[in-house]
């Protein structure tokens, strides 16, 4: 069983999961998500600051969402995160599209490694394995 501290309320609680937060906690941030998202519904192209504002949520939790995608700058917005590798502004996620690209061209590459051939067996009796009996 994994105590912990909730890192919302600070009762303890069975951490199943590395939310970090009590299942009441993460009920109320799902609740809140909800309210954030029909207000972003009703007003499109509010900033970061504003919803924060209205909503009474912090800034942080709205980057968190729109890098986890739940949330997206739309279009016409001015505002944006930076992409966590070159710092370009994007409208959701972690990463631009060309750091993606370049990511998953290198894991691809790393995939595409020569595999090493072990030498061919010539089926010969001298060839294989031999184990030793123990003489007691």
């Amino acid at each position: 069983m994994n105590v912990s501290n909730c890192r919302g309320c600070g009762r303890l609680y069975n951490a199943v999961t590395n939310t970090r937060l009590c299942p009441q906690c993460v009920t109320k941030l799902e609740n809140k998500f909800s309210e954030v998202k029909e207000y972003l519904r009703e007003n499109p192209n509010s900033s970061i600051n504003k919803v924060s504002s209205e909503m009474d949520v912090s800034v942080k939790q709205i980057k968190q969402w729109v890098r986890e995608e739940r949330l997206i700058f739309s279009n016409t917005s001015v505002g944006g995160i930076e992409c966590e590798q070159c710092g370009k502004i994007i409208r959701t996620g972690r990463y631009c599209n060309e750091c993606k690209f370049k990511i998953a061209t290198n894991l691809m590459s790393a995939l595409d490694h020569p595999k090493v051939e072990l030498p061919k067996s010539s089926g010969h009796e001298h060839d294989r394995m031999r184990f030793l009996q123990n003489e007691e």
